[in-house]
């Protein structure tokens, strides 16, 4: 590793074009400007939208790209008008922000900050990029780029957390986990006593059903083809579990069968299967029933049967599971931070940086939640 004027080389997984492996390449990473802070990541992991993001999702604006939205890092250098941070800081990168001023922040509706938006276009908020290798700029995935030794973030998308925070644990809030469990907690606001449905329960669903045990919900139905899911969505807080290969009838019909027939109160699609986003509405209560779609799918147009909906159901999108960076995000740091989840259970498989080829077939592994990437 090395630095020259400021930029510093270093290694970091590229991504050079649609559906091409990730390679490990020497990048040069630029110092921060101003309101920007440079990270030295300690550890990220795989998210599936990495990987669907590889593979053409419409949430992946272009290559060549340094991929990877979830990890915890250390501020390393500090660009001038970052106030609230200073070298040494424990941070995790995010890709929404918070000000805490425009209408949406305001509103208390939605998580989405207009000042510091979701970022698809792969570059830094003044639209330019602070990597480059073999002469050419790369992307940031998400203002993130977290499978890198080194990344450049704004400083409104950074979260500082405390030092002692498990390294691993403080990646999976960074996104996975955080998004299943604000769903429930911010998007559903699941009720004390309701019934809920999880299609697809990797870190994400874990996090619905964890999120859901919290508020009190009584039922919580666990829905995935893989036998290996049903230990880990006991493990946080799951009272009933479907495998739909079982079955002929169809998941939404079975999810009915274990709640009195008229469906649950609260469905989580997420796995982004187009299919399933139907199945999760139709496993909703008529007139009353919510499913929040999560998953990321890699077909931006979801065909779904209109007539659950015209049956007074609710369907709602969820970014970040409706948590906002700032006032949610740091709860979450902090009950991860008191060991109130069971964040081991996600903990499957470690890969070095070097290495980072062989975590896409350890996701293949049918015991397989999550996948760590020591940097």
């Amino acid at each position: 590793m090395s630095t020259s004027q400021g930029a510093i080389t270093c290694k970091a997984a590229v991504c050079w074009g649609l559906g091409m492996t990730v390679k490990l390449e020497e990048i040069q990473v630029d110092p921060p400007k101003s309101g920007e802070v440079r990270v030295k990541m300690l550890c990220a992991s795989i998210c599936h939208t990495d990987v669907s993001g590889i593979q053409g999702s419409p949430y992946v604006n272009g290559f060549p790209l340094v991929p990877g939205h979830e990890g915890v890092g250390v501020v390393e250098t500090v660009g001038d008008e970052v106030k609230n941070l200073k070298e040494g800081d424990m941070v995790i990168p995010t890709y929404i922000g918070e000000c805490g001023h425009c209408r949406n922040c305001v509103s208390g509706k939605t998580n989405l900050c207009l000042t510091y938006p979701f970022r698809i276009t792969g570059f830094m908020p003044d639209n330019t990029s602070r990597m480059s290798c073999r002469g050419k700029k790369l992307q940031h995935t998400w203002t993130c780029a977290t499978w890198s030794e080194y990344t450049v973030v704004n400083a409104n998308y950074l979260l500082k957390v405390d030092p002692g925070i498990n390294l691993a644990h403080a990646s999976f809030i960074s996104c996975g986990f955080s998004t299943g469990y604000g769903a429930a907690w911010k998007e559903a606001q699941v009720e004390s006593g309701s019934s809920v449905a999880v299609f697809g329960l990797g870190a994400v669903g874990l996090g619905a059903i964890s999120g859901a045990k919290m508020l009190g919900a009584t039922k919580i139905i666990g829905v995935d083809t893989n036998e290996m899911k049903r230990e880990k969505g006991k493990a946080f807080g799951m009272t009933d579990f479907i495998n739909p290969q079982d079955s002929d009838k169809p998941p939404s019909e079975l999810v009915k069968e274990l709640s009195d027939g008229f469906g649950v109160d609260y469905s989580f699609e997420c796995t982004g299967v187009p299919s399933l986003i139907s199945e999760s509405l139709a496993a909703t209560k008529m007139g009353t029933g919510k499913a929040i779609s999560i998953g990321a799918p890699n077909e931006p147009i979801v065909p779904f049967n209109h007539t659950t909906i015209l049956a007074g159901r609710t369907l709602k999108g969820s970014v970040f599971g409706g948590l906002k960076t700032m006032s949610d995000l740091s709860i979450v740091a902090d009950k991860c931070q008191k060991e109130e989840f069971p964040l081991q259970e996600l903990f499957t498989h470690e890969v070095p940086l070097t290495d980072i080829s062989k975590a896409f077939d350890l996701l293949k592994e049918p015991n397989c939640v999550k996948v760590v990437i020591k940097i």
